[in-house]
């Protein structure tokens, strides 16, 4: 346990951050690698040798015996191959021993990872190389060092190159904006990130009892229990004390690793939580929530709960979630997306939050995609999540300022409104500049901006792939209008500019209620597009708009597009087939053997009451044999049809037909099969299944 005195020695222990580098590295050599670092140079081998010496130093200090290289495949999770430090010696003996070679390079399998096409079972190697970018750290006994990973033809087989290129890119057109409008002093911008996690935690026996979430995430049959979440009584609640064992004790395996933890509290739903941690550079933030979500199940499993990161566990409450607070940082302190005292008059800021307006405006179809999922999709438009619609929340002030902009006219601040609460004891306080709308999609938080879409399992790198590249596009198309103004004429060009883009994008604009019918039918109105799902969207990847983006800023090759469309299909069709083939299994084994067991108890009973007490007698457990019955029939033709359809699925060979299939007739042929089963259920008693219930699961921890 960790002494609050000692966090702040405490905090990054098990990290080979800049503070240790700074302590154990020649002077020349730390030079050298925060050059790399900082502004992208090339790491000679001398400075790898020195760093990985070093490095080995440390970690055997900290009890490592291996190192890894850490990756982030296209499967959606980590990846890592363990090797030791040790060589033998002539005599008999072993050194400890690491090379800067080994720090730079590694070899895994190429070809066993999804690669869409691009690596056959015969073209095995692959390579990881050491990303200095984002820092080493000691788990389980072995020096975790994160890394790209690539074929070995160059192509990315994973999604910290191109979020990486991404940066680069956007950084590189950010600053010869800023160079033009006369901060000549800025060298690079960074992208920032605050992933906010949510999850849920059951008892680890009722998770092991239930087939569905073992092999889906998701539950695929349950009644629902006589109390969900409409008391509105577990959002901020009291946390209970075996949960509140488990969040201390998540922060401190997450303070060790350098992961700034930050905020911890209930969510809606019961059995629903969320972590918050402090703002970090995206690269870092985006490997630091993949770790997070694997500490979350380690340290559940200890504490006998299970953790499910799964977008949507549970039907009729609130699914999770992965909330992306977004910023634009330039190397001299300078928040591009913060209004400061007067939004109106703020040149780089109004510039930046065009180039997102617009950015998400014209991208919004691959913006949909990069968090399309087949559990996502589940959450996404269901009133508890932001629509599939995308649109952009500015909030009242700003969207005073953007009319100003539109009318050609300055903006007038009215200031601070100081916040009175009618109790002369409480303290007075500032409004803030715009309220919060947790139904936006793309929401503007003060400054920042909050993408509310992304899914709670999924990683965050492809969302901030696609939002870097598609601002990184708009600002480049910015400096082209404004290159060849300067002086005074550029400011009346940059107003001029800013009302042409605005006027051309403004329908992505909306503060009001996004899960209204009304709001459907504007959207339509306006043009914005409405992909529910992931096959809908994903046309859209491959245009050539999308190929054109993408390839003109550095961030995938052709090739490497049409691989991910072909992964992103081929993930999504198994991801259902599973779900089918489980479902089916529960159904024929074990809600079929729950209603034989019951039904012969209802008809012994029935029967002897007959007996007793002649006609009449037994009409409850009539009633209820009926009602079974009847439920019965219904499942046998369900369980038919979607055992039809998923052999159909089977046969098919074209990805987005198969996806397609899958997402428009065995999800509603599931969703027919589970009404029945979970109208059965329901007449049930809990100890003639053998899977827990709903209520079971969701209110069993104190």
């Amino acid at each position: 346990m960790i002494e609050a005195s000692k966090l702040t020695e405490e905090f990054g222990c098990l990290v080979f951050n800049d503070r240790i580098m700074r302590e154990r590295l020649p002077k020349d050599i730390y030079k050298a690698v925060k050059k790399t670092i900082e502004k992208g140079s090339h790491l000679e081998l001398d400075v790898a040798n020195c760093v990985a010496a070093t490095m080995k130093e440390w970690a055997v200090e900290n009890g490592a015996t291996h190192f890894t290289h850490w990756f982030q495949p296209m499967t959606g999770l980590t990846a890592e191959k363990h090797d030791s430090f040790i060589s033998p010696t002539d005599d008999g003996g072993v050194i400890m021993e690491f090379s800067g070679k080994e720090l730079v390079k590694g070899e895994p399998d190429a070809s066993s990872f999804p690669s869409g096409g691009l690596r056959a079972t015969f073209e095995a190697r692959g390579y990881t190389a050491w990303d200095p970018s984002s820092p080493a750290f000691i788990k389980d006994g072995s020096l975790y060092i994160p890394t790209a990973f690539c074929s070995y033809g160059g192509e990315a087989l994973d999604k910290k190159t191109p979020l990486l290129r991404s940066m680069e890119a956007l950084s590189t057109e950010a600053v010869k904006l800023l160079h033009h409008l006369g901060y000549k002093d800025v060298t690079r911008v960074s992208t920032t990130i605050g992933s906010e996690q949510e999850y849920f935690l059951i008892d680890k026996d009722y998770y092991k009892a239930r087939k569905d979430l073992l092999f889906t995430g998701r539950t695929l049959l349950g009644a629902p229990a006589t109390k969900g979440q409409e008391m509105e009584d577990h959002y901020f609640g009291v946390i209970k004390p075996k949960v509140s064992a488990y969040m201390h004790d998540l922060d401190e395996e997450l303070w060790k690793l350098g992961i700034p933890a930050k905020t911890k509290h209930n969510e809606v739903a019961p059995s629903q939580h969320e972590l918050a941690p402090v703002f970090e550079t995206a690269n870092i933030a985006v490997d630091h929530n993949q770790l997070t979500m694997e500490v979350m199940k380690k340290v559940a499993d200890k504490h006998n709960f299970a953790c499910l990161l799964h977008e949507k566990p549970f039907e009729g409450i609130n699914g999770s979630g992965k909330h992306n607070n977004w910023s634009v940082c330039t190397d001299t302190g300078m928040n591009l997306l913060d209004p400061g005292k007067n939004p109106g008059e703020n040149i780089p800021f109004l510039v930046f939050l065009m180039a997102v307006i617009a950015a998400v405006d014209e991208y919004a179809p691959i913006l949909r995609l990069s968090v399309a999922s087949a559990g996502n999709d589940h959450r996404l438009g269901g009133n508890e999540a932001p629509p599939a619609i995308i649109s952009i929340f500015v909030g009242d002030e700003l969207a005073e300022v953007l009319k100003g902009v539109e009318a050609g006219s300055a903006y007038q601040s009215t200031g601070k409104v100081q916040m009175t609460m009618g109790a002369t004891v409480l303290p007075h306080f500032t409004k803030d500049n715009t309220d919060r709308n947790r139904t936006s999609p793309f929401a503007f938080t003060g400054n920042k901006f909050e993408f509310r879409m992304p899914g709670s399992a999924v990683s965050v790198a492809n969302a901030n792939i696609v939002l870097n590249t598609a601002v990184a596009e708009e600002v480049a198309k910015l400096y082209e209008k404004l290159k060849g103004y300067s002086g005074s004429e550029l400011k009346e060009k940059v107003m001029e500019v800013l009302k042409e883009t605005l006027l051309e994008h403004k329908r992505v604009l909306f503060n009001g209620n996004g899960y209204t019918d009304e709001w459907v039918e504007e959207a339509e109105k306006r043009g914005l597009p409405n992909l529910k799902s992931l096959p809908d969207a994903m046309p859209f990847w491959i245009s050539d708009e999308s190929i054109a983006l993408f390839t003109k800023h550095g961030i995938f090759t052709k090739e490497e597009i049409q691989s991910r469309y072909e992964i992103l299909l081929e993930n999504y069709s198994k991801s259902i087939h599973i779900e089918a083939l489980t479902m089916q299994e529960m159904v024929r084994k074990d809600l079929t053997e729950g209603i034989v067991a019951y039904e012969k108890d209802l008809v012994k009973e029935a029967t002897q009451k007959k007996a007793l007490l002649g006609d009449g007698a037994g009409s409850l457990e009539i009633s209820i044999l009926k009602s079974l019955d009847e439920a019965s029939v219904e499942i046998g033709k369900a369980l038919a049809k979607l055992a039809e359809d998923t052999k159909t699925a089977e046969d098919k060979t074209e990805a987005l037909d198969t996806a397609e299939f899958y997402q428009r007739t065995v999800l509603a042929d599931m969703d027919e099969l589970r009404k029945y089963a979970d109208k059965a259920e329901a007449l049930i008693p809990e100890k003639y299944l053998s899977y827990p219930t709903y209520g079971q699961m969701l209110f069993s921890l104190r």
